[in-house]
């Protein structure tokens, strides 16, 4: 222990009131003095604030408060969320699950005011004490510098998406990149210290998927991300892998990113790309957000705009024609991914997307599917729906799909994923055995979803610390389990069982393989599922940029599950 800690340790106060927000029971961790945090305030340029919960205004200033009913409108929309630094998109990460310590409305009803009647009280649960507003690396040399002399646990938080709440931690400095908004493309660019040019798109660490889709259509250009409009390009879901309905013909994020500008925990603001920091960059590629340094910028490989096909069908769901739907996607798989087909299936619905088929190779490769939606149709059935068209760019049918489909906000919602072998479907009765443990984990869960999202056709270099499973996977299913604000410590604990026990259908006849974004909370032998053999090459990575290990989150490279910053974990 250093000396600067050792004084720090001895003589400094608790103090725990901040505008009215309680710290409640959050285990009692050493406050740095005044002089600490007015010398950090004063080298970000006085943009450090204190956290304070989103639901907050309902309990300090009323509910029918003109603030209170502001907070209740928005609390289900993931943009207010992702714009307010101390929100969460799945609300547990504002809450100390150990203890019960929170600030929240119901995610059924935010109109309830039970919520905010005594005795509960409005607290900081697992919510940072402390943000800076980053705006340049000085800002995040400068926390480097303060969390070493101080001890104090530093988090990184952009727009709050992240599903295993590494974005939050209680008594902790939060980097909040969310206002690092440029973006330009440069139809030529060259990552620094190398010859090759490649059309870029270089993006600020808070720029969200919504704005640079729509910066995408303006230049003609495609790029491939993910399905949520509020989720960031750059941070966890870049540095985790990133997929999306393109990747099966235009690989995963990992596999386009061409170049990153990174502050690593010894204040130097590095360049990573194929020419430079090459190790570094093999860690970004997929070794997972918060763990190696904090990205302040991406490039990301632009391609010309794509049309798409698209065929989707829907209908009111039962098991019989769930079965009969998820059979068809699973006998057609293999080819539909050699096709370029990638999409969305969840009880009732299947979403098929080709960035290069024809309108009649189309009816042709989709003839099962478009069959099975027209008699559907014809026998009456609730809901029947089948559409085949075509969108003249994937920005156009982005903001097609977003308005019907958006991932649960709001909630508190324990998450499992697998990622699905091609193996598991080359045989008939491997099919039928994947399509029944579907169906099992959904009743078991209802709201799997099949993300057709795997790289089944791209080439990979093989540069990425990804699983190496990702490029012989079809799918990558999730299941959920979401529970209301006043439930019981027993009750979030049987909700991340209940999704544990449901994806087990799928574990038990796949790879160990999991989607680190997307994944258990309590992921089992973590470091295989998300890694594979590139684990051990990860972790001499963290040491060598992060030897005192100022960056650390849950289940990422080279973690301390000891740390007290894991404290509101069950």
């Amino acid at each position: 222990m250093s000396s600067n800690r050792s004084r720090a340790l001895a003589c400094l106060p608790f103090f725990f009131a901040v505008l009215g927000v309680s710290a409640g029971q959050q285990p009692l961790l050493y406050e740095p003095p005044a002089s600490e945090w007015h010398a950090l305030k004063k080298a970000v340029n006085g943009r450090l604030f204190e956290g304070v919960p989103f639901a907050h205004p309902c309990f300090a200033k009323g509910f029918n408060s003109t603030e209170c009913v502001a907070i209740r409108s928005s609390y289900l929309d993931e943009v207010s969320r992702a714009n307010a630094p101390a929100a969460y998109i799945q609300t547990q990460w504002e809450t100390c699950q150990t203890t019960d310590d929170g600030c929240l409305l119901s995610y059924t009803n935010p109109q309830d005011e039970s919520p905010t009647l005594p005795p509960n009280q409005c607290q900081l649960g697992s919510i940072p004490r402390h943000f800076i507003d980053v705006r340049n690396a000085e800002d995040v040399a400068a926390a480097f510098r303060f969390s070493r002399r101080t001890g104090m646990p530093l988090v990184i938080k952009n727009t709050g998406h992240d599903y295993k709440g590494r974005s939050s931690a209680p008594h902790s400095l939060a980097l909040w990149t969310h206002n690092l908004k440029d973006i330009s493309f440069d139809p030529a660019f060259v990552a620094e210290g190398c010859s090759k040019a490649s059309p870029g798109v270089t993006v600020g660490a808070g720029v969200q998927w919504g704005e640079a889709y729509a910066f995408a259509e303006a230049n003609n250009i495609t790029l491939v991300g993910g399905s949520d409009r509020s989720v960031g390009v750059a941070g966890g879901w870049l540095q985790g892998g990133g997929h999306g309905a393109l990747s099966n013909t235009m690989g995963l994020g990992v596999d386009r990113v061409l170049q990153y500008k990174v502050v690593t925990p010894d204040g130097v603001y590095r360049t990573a790309n194929e020419c430079q920091n090459q190790d570094l960059f093999f860690g970004l590629r997929g070794g997972g957000g918060g763990t190696f340094g904090v990205v302040l910028e991406s490039t990301i490989l632009a391609s010309p705009q794509v049309t798409l096909q698209a065929v989707i069908v829907t209908f009111s769901a039962n098991t019989t024609r769930t079965k009969e739907l998820w059979t068809i996607l699973a006998d057609n798989g293999l080819k539909w991914a050699d096709e370029g087909w990638g999409g969305f299936s969840m009880a009732g619905i299947l979403i098929l997307i080709n960035p290069g088929s024809s309108k009649e190779e189309t009816a042709k490769s989709m003839a099962p599917l478009i069959a099975y939606g027209k008699r559907l149709q014809s026998e009456g059935v609730q809901g029947a729906s089948t559409i085949v068209t075509e969108f003249p760019s994937w920005g156009a049918f982005f903001n097609a799909f977003t308005k019907d489909h958006v991932a649960v906000v709001g909630s508190s919602l324990a998450l499992a994923s697998r990622l699905i072998s091609k193996d598991n479907l080359k045989t008939p009765a491997r099919r039928s055995t994947f399509v029944s443990a579907l169906l099992a984990a959904d009743a078991a869960t209802p709201g799997l979803i099949v993300l057709i999202t795997a790289p089944s056709s791209f080439p990979s270099k093989g540069q990425t610390s990804v699983t190496d499973a990702w490029r012989s996977s079809l799918y990558h299913v999730t299941v959920v389990s979401p529970w209301e604000w006043n439930a019981t410590v027993a009750e979030k604990k049987a909700h991340y069982s209940s999704v544990s026990a449901s994806i087990d259908h799928l574990r038990k006849i796949t790879p160990d393989a999991a989607y680190l974004n997307e994944a258990d909370v309590y992921e089992p032998n973590h470091e295989v599922a998300f890694w594979g053999s590139h684990h051990t090459k990860l972790l001499k990575i963290k040491r060598k940029y992060d030897p005192d290990r100022l960056l650390d989150c849950w289940q990422c490279v080279g973690w301390d599950p000891k740390s007290p910053r894991f404290s509101c974990y069950l």
